[in-house]
Order: structure tokens, then sequence, then C-alpha cells
């Protein structure tokens, strides 16, 4: 992981070689490697469809163009790059929580990202804003979906509610601190509302300060050689250290291409008076870009409906888990039940908007949605299934089923007996174990995966917490941040970060250098409270 390559290979390996060392039969051996992914896919599975079918969701709606009209009202509410700044990261954050910063990313960059750069909002801080609250925010806490909190829960054998509620604390103490260091480091470099700013920003024009600096390839490039997605998993060696690219609009050394340069101005001039052109989302195709129905179309109102109906169905059904959970005036949803809900209310309103869109067309339309989430969910998280199967055999719930020991044969815990051998090494208190965690979360991550280290982090937290009087579910949430700031696409650049710095258009270094100390002192603030508080 240091190294930035791939674990799975190695977490196979080490499959084998537990299995070979704790039976002896090379044929069983090869037998774990299966099961283990078997076992680790059987569990997981429930995760993976909810991806699939939010991921579907969204694709209905992109036909209807609903998904653009979702967030066109907060343009308005920008009208400085203060304001710009809070609302860019308040929108990243919402949409990410229901829907993961993948669709949050290209719908902010597409509709509020224009706006924020004309309000005086500069590219950096708009990316920073978005990639803290989306991929560090919400990915963290996964609130609404629980697939972070499914993977840390199971690992810890605690429930999913107890991490997800701990999970969610400290990922907006993290997030409030990194956001609020951010935005006083923004506030310099912010400027009048000018819809200039954002002829120059699509030009390709650097400002003064950091004009010289080699510039961030396009999204479109990125995308097709890296294939970041939400889970961080992409090809490294596109983007290895070293590697440049050239850049309409920049000169061979990275700069501005003075003839863009001096263009830029006279534009500007033209569109002075004008609204900013809809772009569409860049990196996609003439076809995909600007989602929304041509004035006139059929679809408007069927678009303006949906775009009105979604996000009240999800907030009904989030104002319905909590009933359930602050007052007993309906059943208390938690875990696998409250998963299972929001996949239902996901496929009542995927079916909704297919019917709406396509009319008999419908069936077909529903079923290639559906396909394109699950192929999006196993490219996504499909990396997990080994790394998970290789921390599940040190757990003696799966263990005997994944080396296939006799019936009645007692299966090991692998790790409960590591955590016993060294039990009167592991110091007393809480702060320094809470930050132990945090510390493994942070190393697993620096492969570019967010979630793979979840297994990890988890089974750790769940024999180390009785181990040193601490909550397992605190611990639990403790790595899960780690691993998700870390992988998830904020604090490395090998990984979804690299959407946000194409979609900014700034340099994906840059970015993670800014991030960095925010997020950091963010994480060491939750950490520390975390453990005072719970």
């Amino acid at each position: 992981m240091i190294a930035r390559r791939n674990v799975v290979v190695p977490a196979i390996a080490a499959t084998f070689c537990t299995a070979l060392a704790y039976d002896g039969d090379p044929v069983r051996a090869l037998q774990a490697v299966f099961n283990a992914s078997l076992t680790a896919a059987t569990e997981l599975f429930n995760i993976f469809l909810i991806i699939a079918l939010v991921t579907a969701l969204l694709g209905a709606l992109r036909g209807l163009g609903a998904d653009r009209r979702m967030v066109e009202p907060f343009r308005h509410v920008m009208r400085g790059g203060h304001s710009a700044f809070w609302v860019v990261a308040g929108m990243t954050y919402l949409i990410s929580l229901f829907f993961w910063p993948t669709p949050a990313v290209p719908l902010i960059g597409a509709v509020l990202l224009p706006a924020a750069i004309s309000a005086g909002l500069p590219p950096a801080g708009a990316a920073l804003a978005m990639a803290v609250a989306g991929q560090g925010m919400a990915l963290s806490s996964d609130y609404v979906m629980q697939v972070a909190p499914g993977l840390s829960a199971k690992a810890a054998g605690v429930g999913t509610t107890e991490v997800a509620d701990r999970a969610m604390v400290l990922s907006l103490i993290t997030g409030g601190v990194a956001l609020a260091l951010g935005y006083l480091m923004t506030r310099r470099e912010m400027r009048e509302p000018d819809v200039r700013h954002l002829v120059r920003w699509e030009a390709g024009v650097t400002d003064p300060e950091v004009r010289g600096r080699r510039r961030f390839p396009s999204l479109r490039r990125l995308t097709a050689a890296a294939g970041a997605d939400d889970a961080g998993r992409i090809d490294t060696a596109a983007i290895a250290p070293g590697t440049t690219t050239a850049v309409p609009g920049t000169d061979a050394a990275g700069g501005t291409d003075p003839a863009v340069e001096a263009a830029a101005p006279a534009a500007a001039t033209a569109v002075i008076d004008q609204d900013p052109p809809d772009r569409g989302t860049p990196g996609t195709s003439a076809d995909d870009a600007g989602s929304a129905p041509a004035p006139g179309d059929g679809n408007e109102r069927r678009s303006k409906a949906f775009a009105l109906i979604v996000p009240l169905a999800l907030a009904g059904l989030v104002g319905y888990m909590m009933l359930g959970k602050f007052t007993g005036l309906v059943p208390e949803v938690v875990g696998g039940d409250a998963a299972a809900l929001v996949g239902g209310v996901t496929v009542l309103l995927l079916i909704t908007a297919a019917l709406s869109l396509d009319g008999r067309g419908c069936l077909e339309s529903c079923a290639d949605h559906i396909v394109d989430g699950l192929v999006f969910s196993v490219k996504a998280m499909g990396v997990v299934i080994p790394i998970a199967g290789f921390f599940f055999i040190g757990n003696a719930d799966f263990a005997g089923k994944i080396m296939a020991l006799e019936e009645g044969r007692q299966a090991p815990g692998f790790l409960f007996d590591l955590v016993t051998r060294i039990e009167s090494a592991i110091p007393d208190g809480g702060l320094v174990v809470g930050f132990g965690l945090l510390l493994v979360g942070l190393v697993t991550g620096l492969d570019g995966s967010g979630f793979a280290g979840l297994p990890l982090t988890g089974s750790l937290a769940g024999t180390l917490g009785p181990a040193s009087g601490t909550d397992p579910a605190l611990l639990a949430a403790i790595g899960q941040m780690g691993c998700v700031w870390s992988g998830g696409g904020v604090l490395i650049a090998w990984s979804s970060l690299l959407a946000v710095a194409g979609f900014a258009r700034v340099p994906v270094l840059d970015l993670v250098r800014r991030s960095f100390l925010p997020v950091m002192a963010g994480l060491v603030v939750s950490t520390a409270v975390g453990i005072a508080i719970f």
C-alpha cells in the first residue's frame, strides 16, 4: 500500500498461506482462497445491491434531466465567493450523502461550479469544498446508504447503527474543522463577482500567482486513463509521478498560452451581459452533456416534478428513520432493515421515473439502468471482496467455513488470539488506542481504496476495544474515518480526488497539499472528542 500498488494479490496470497499454515493441506488452502471471497461476497452483497439501485435511479433521473434541476435553484443563492464556498460544500454534502460523490461531482461541476466561479470563488477553493464535503464528510459517515458502517460493523462484531451514529458525529467534526480552516485559507483569494472569472477559467487561463505551474489534464483524459470511482480504485500507472500531459491553452512548459490569455478579456467583454453557458458535464460526450430537456420538450414538466419528488421522498425517508430513532411514533428501522427500506424506496422511484420517461419501454430501460448500476457497484466495490475474505479468515465466525473444517471442529480466531498474546502491551488509555486505529486507517487508505481497509480496522476495533476498555463501535468509526478520508479521495492524489480536480481544472497535487493540514487537524480533533464523549 505504501508503494501505491493494488493489495488484492497480496490478500489472496496471505489467505492461501494462512490456510496452509493452519491446516497443512495445499488443496484445502486453494479452496480457502475461493471460499474466502465467496464468504465475503455473500456477506456484502446487500451493500453491492443498494449501490446498484441508487446508481440505477440516478441514471433514470439523468434521462429526465431531473438530476440537474435538483441543484439549479442554488445557483441564485451564491452572491459572492464567501457564500459560494458554503453553498458548494453544502450541496455536495447533501447529494453525496444520498448518492455518493460519484454523481455529486458531475452535478456540482456542471451546474454550481460555474456559478461559484462567476461569484468570485477561486477554483482551488471550490475543489477543496467539494472534496471535503463529498469524498470526506459524506463518504466517511455514509449515514444513509451505510456501506462503510456495514463493512466496519461486520468486521468488528457490533451493530451497524452504532458505528453509523458515531461515524456521523466524527465526520461532522472532522469536516467542520477542515471546512473552517479551508475557508480561512481561501478568503484572501476570493474576488468580486464577475462573469469574466468564468470565461478565463473555461479558457484555461491561470491566475497570475499560479501562472507557470503545470496544468492538470482534462477530466476526459483522466477518467479514460484512470477510471477513478468512489471506492478509490484507479490505474495508478496512468498517473505516475513525473508524467506530463499537454493541455489546450498551455505552453510546453505547462504555463498559460499567451494567445489564450490575450483572447480571454475580449471574450469576457463579449459575454459580460450573457448568462454563463450551459457546458454540460466536463468529460462527457455531446450527447450526454446537459441532460436537462430543452425548453418546450414534453419531458420538461416531468423533469421538474421528479426534481422535486426525489429529494422529498428521500428526505421523508430520513425523517421516518429519525422518528423511529428518537420517538415511539413509528417502529425503529436500523441496520439491514434500514438498507432494505432505502432500497425499496429507490426501486419505486426508479420504476416511476423510467415509466414517466419511457412509457411502455420502461421494462427495457429499467433493466438497463439496473445492469448499469450493478456494473458500477462491482467496479467500485469488487476489489473489497478478496481483501475482506482475507480478514474474515481471522474471524472465528467465518474461519471454519472458509477453510472447510470438519463439522464440530473449533474454528480458530486468529485476530483474537493475536490480541490475546499482546494484551499486556496494549495501553489502558483509550486515547492511544483511538489514535492508533486512526493511523492504521490512514495507512490502509494509501493504496487509493477508501473501503478496502475497513475489514482490518473493524476487526482490530472488535478485538482491541474490550482489551483496552474502549467502545469497539467508536474505534471502528475512528478507523473508518482514517480509511475513507485517506483512500476515499481527499488526502492522496491517486484516488477519486482526480475527478474533483479535473472538474475544477486545478492541479491535483496542489489540491492534496491544500487539503492536507485542514483534514489532518479535523481528524485529530474528532478522534480526541470522540474518545471524550463516547
